[in-house]
């Protein structure tokens, strides 16, 4: 049996496009005389649809889709691919999130996803019914028995589980009694640093529990916050890897499993060790970056570009993301600024190519605070004015955004955002966060990576002491903990979500409490890690646990 596994690049809601592309990608495979095609999970509907779902008129026009695909398809091949189908059950939630079947002049089957993750970004219980646990999702194709899961349908083992148990009650794998020949599953899997190691130990078990291939199937692109890798692969009986799709990129792998001679198991290096962790992260965000503006319409994205360290690392991922030609940093030195700050701004955006133009902000500033003083009087130096300068930044880019049409980017780090250092709507302006699920030390690795070949960044921004330059010979340091410190303690209580411990963990996460209400508005962040800000962490403001 010749199978191809197509990794592509749905849009949330693109019907139209998402059918033309499958139809494009079966083409291929019929060409390359396959039996069977199978795409990612809600390859027809794009992924995650939340409520998208309230709105019936959404999933009908998805159904008028895949009608016109069970017409269209080649004849002789066999297609799987996932949509949200109807629940034909009288009670329940009113959708599947089901793999589909179709084959030419034939009726569709419809083959129900069993288990909705309902943790981190996951809420597929609030629209979907899952499958029945104990019914078998499986087809017959040239005499041979083929078991259809879903993503989260491979994943109640638990040992193979992070936390050494299994969030689910029943394992719909091990209820199976029948032989099956082959495995598939259809995913919707984002992305984090992580993530692949344990995919191929479920795919692993899963093989080993059959005594039969797996083929796994990945999206790949981003939607919002998620970042979706790709990285599709097939493994034989005993969990060797057969084949391994590119991470990052559209792909269709094609694999004869009935010729194991032209599939020898093959020693395929891991993820990790075929990139390095910041190379991995920086493709991630690249695709997330470039994914976001393309998919909301958006074609050009800018920055303010202070001279630190964290928004050279956002212009060289807008850079990579959309194209030079397409990025402007803008600086508005204030006055604290640094004169290095403007000269290592500026030169960084020649050696990587992007427009740049100065704003000053000092006669504005010095305007808004004399009428703040001719209203409310004078007072001291304080924390208002710091803001005041900030909140003048954010207005700034944002103007230029209704001007230009550009994506305003936000350049605020991880470590920054879980202490709540950060001005809103100052420097927490934005429609979308790149670096907002990279801890500190993170961004000056990947600094350090751009600098491998040659200086992009120039060295004097990866090496000075931060600062937001909002009072005199202001530096982080003066407020927060040693980064490297501040690190440490944020992966332990946002990532390992462990209690504190000692004073200064205790104090890091009071801050932590005390700026929800900041991240409840930052822009969406992309996620790379276990555990970021936004969707999939959802604490409340007003509350008085510390612990």
């Amino acid at each position: 049996m010749r199978i191809a596994l197509a990794q592509i690049n749905s849009v949330l809601g693109d019907f139209f496009g998402n059918r033309k592309k499958i139809l494009d990608y079966c083409q291929r495979a019929a060409d390359k005389n396959c039996d069977l095609i199978v795409f990612p999970e809600a390859s027809l509907f794009g992924y995650l649809p939340m409520d998208l779902l309230e709105r019936p008129s959404v999933i009908d026009s998805q159904k008028r889709q895949l009608h016109f695909l069970s017409k269209e398809i080649p004849k002789g091949l066999a297609v799987l691919l996932g949509a949200f189908t109807d629940n034909m059950n009288s009670s329940g939630k009113p959708y599947c999130n089901s793999a589909v079947l179709l084959s030419k002049d034939k009726l569709p089957r419809f083959f129900p996803k069993k288990l909705l993750p309902a943790y981190d970004v996951f809420d597929e219980g609030r629209h979907i019914e899952p499958g029945p646990p104990k019914g078998i999702n499986f087809f017959s194709l040239k005499g041979k028995n083929i078991l259809v899961t879903v993503c989260e349908d491979l994943w109640a083992w638990p040992e193979i589980s992070p936390s050494g148990r299994s969030p689910y009650a029943i394992n719909p794998l091990t209820s199976v009694k029948k032989k099956m020949d082959l495995v598939v599953n259809l995913s919707a899997s984002p992305f984090t640093s992580q993530k692949g190691h344990f995919r191929r130990k479920v795919v692993a078990k899963a093989a080993s529990c059959f005594k039969a291939p797996v083929i796994y199937v990945n999206m790949v692109g981003a939607q919002d916050e998620l970042i979706f890798d790709g990285g599709s692969f097939a493994v034989d009986k005993s969990g060797n890897m057969l084949t391994q799709a590119p991470f990052f990129e559209e792909n269709l792998q094609v694999i004869d499993l009935d010729e194991p001679k032209n599939h020898a198991p093959k020693k395929f290096p891991s993820f990790k060790k075929r990139h390095s962790k910041i190379e991995l992260l920086r493709q991630a965000l690249v695709l997330g970056m470039r994914d976001f503006a393309q998919k909301v319409g958006i074609g050009r994205l800018h920055l303010g570009l202070s001279g630190g360290i964290d928004s050279a690392l956002v212009a060289c991922l807008a850079k990579d993301a959309v194209g030079p030609q397409n990025v402007c940093g803008i600086s508005i030195p204030g006055p604290y600024s640094r004169p290095e700050s403007l000269t290592s701004a500026e030169q960084l955006a020649q050696n990587i190519g992007i427009e740049f133009k100065i704003i000053p902000m000092n006669p504005i500033y010095s305007s808004v605070i004399s009428g703040i003083e001719d209203s409310w009087g004078a007072r001291e130096f304080g924390l208002m004015n710091e803001n005041v300068q900030a909140r003048l930044r954010g207005l700034l880019l944002m103007g230029y955004s209704n001007r230009e049409n550009s994506l305003l980017l936000n350049t605020s780090n991880k470590s920054e955002l879980a202490v709540g250092y950060s001005t809103l709507y100052g420097d927490l302006c934005g429609g979308l966060s790149p670096i907002g699920d990279l801890l500190k030390g993170e961004v000056i690795a990947m600094c350090k990576h751009y600098n491998l070949e040659s200086e992009l960044i120039p060295h004097e921004i990866i090496t000075r002491p931060p600062s937001a330059e909002l009072r005199p010979n202001q530096l982080d340091q003066d407020t927060l903990p040693p980064y490297e410190l501040l690190d440490q303690i944020v992966h332990k209580l946002v990532v390992k979500r462990k209690a504190p411990r000692g004073p200064l963990e205790k104090r890091i996460l009071s801050l932590m409490v005390a700026s929800e209400f900041k991240r409840w508005q930052a822009p969406p962040i992309l996620k790379v890690s276990d555990h970021a800000f936004g969707r999939g962490r959802r604490f409340p403001i007003a509350q008085h646990s510390l612990d």
